[in-house]
């Protein structure tokens, strides 16, 4: 399993920015090798100051060796104890192959967009699946949520109808800022600590989702790159940057277990804009464009 999910996430890596660089027009991606001290690295694939996104990463790391278990424990479900039976201190020696991607476009109107798709084992013999893909838009277009959500719905049914309604409600509850009191956008799926069947089954399922990101995020991308704009509109999307910046950096599951496990701190970091914006005591105008946006923030939807 190790060696074809490495395999699967490297070749997704390579299609995802090839699909994402062509709609970009201008700038391509530039590969990254990197090496991990304790064992293992990957590949970094980095867009830069394109026509269509500031920023765009896609980072493949397979990393193995020992951590400690506050390091495990970051990286799984709350409550969920992969570390049962072992002595106080003692290190856990684990493989963790994952390839996890963030994209700021520069026109407000087009979302961000994030997913991270990994596979997890332990020498004791214990394995799990995590991942998901979710989007983070300055303004609500309605038609753009439903072609998302309605993308990863389709994908979830064809391999269990209970996946999407679960794996919804589990991203609109991860991607909460609890201190804000809202999400950090309008979600998409989100799964973690995944192993009650056939580990052959979550593999497919992972490699369908993952595979999905582009029919899921390029047409709205493509709807929306040369929308006209304001710099009021570009102001709102900077502030929701720095909403994007508090969770990554308070509560991301993925961050706290790569600075916990002494990982590369570029490859860590990658997920945040180059910039954002922070405001005193900001609230948008009733009725504004912005403030319908908040209100979904504040009371996740249904959106298909």
């Amino acid at each position: 399993m190790r060696a074809r999910f490495e395999k699967m996430l490297r070749e997704a890596q390579i299609s995802i920015t090839d699909a994402i660089a062509k709609i970009d027009g201008k700038a391509t991606f530039q590969e990254d090798c990197w090496t991990r001290e304790g064992g293992g690295g990957g590949m970094s694939r980095v867009l830069r100051d394109g026509a269509v996104w500031e920023k765009a990463g896609v980072n493949l790391s397979v990393v193995y060796g020992s951590m400690p278990q506050e390091a495990l424990q970051a990286a799984t479900e709350r409550g969920v104890d992969r570390a049962k039976g072992m002595a106080p201190g003692e290190r856990v020696p684990f493989f963790a192959c994952g390839l996890s991607c963030v994209m700021h476009p520069r026109n407000p109107f087009c979302p961000t967009m994030h997913f991270n798709y990994r596979y997890f084992e332990t020498d004791g013999g214990v394995w799990w699946f995590g991942g998901g893909t979710d989007i983070t838009p300055s303004y609500l277009d309605e038609e753009d949520m439903k072609h998302f959500h309605g993308t990863y719905k389709e994908v979830c049914d064809r391999h269990d109808p209970e996946f999407y309604p679960k794996f919804k409600a589990w991203a609109d509850k991860y991607y909460t800022i609890t201190h804000r009191n809202e999400t950090r956008g309008l979600g998409g799926i989100f799964y973690d600590d995944l192993n009650d069947r056939d580990p052959e089954l979550l593999f497919e399922f992972a490699k369908d989702a993952v595979n999905s990101v582009v029919p899921a995020y390029g047409p709205i991308i493509e709807k929306h790159k040369d929308d006209p704009f304001t710099e009021q509109q570009k102001q709102w999307q900077q502030m929701r940057r720095g909403r994007y910046v508090e969770f990554n950096l308070v509560y991301d599951r993925g961050t706290v277990f790569g600075l916990k496990t002494g990982g590369r701190i570029e490859s860590i970091l990658m997920s945040l804009p180059e910039t954002a914006r922070w405001e005193y005591d900001h609230h948008p105008e009733d009725g504004s464009p912005e403030a319908e946006i908040m209100d979904a923030f504040k009371h996740p939807r249904e959106w298909v």
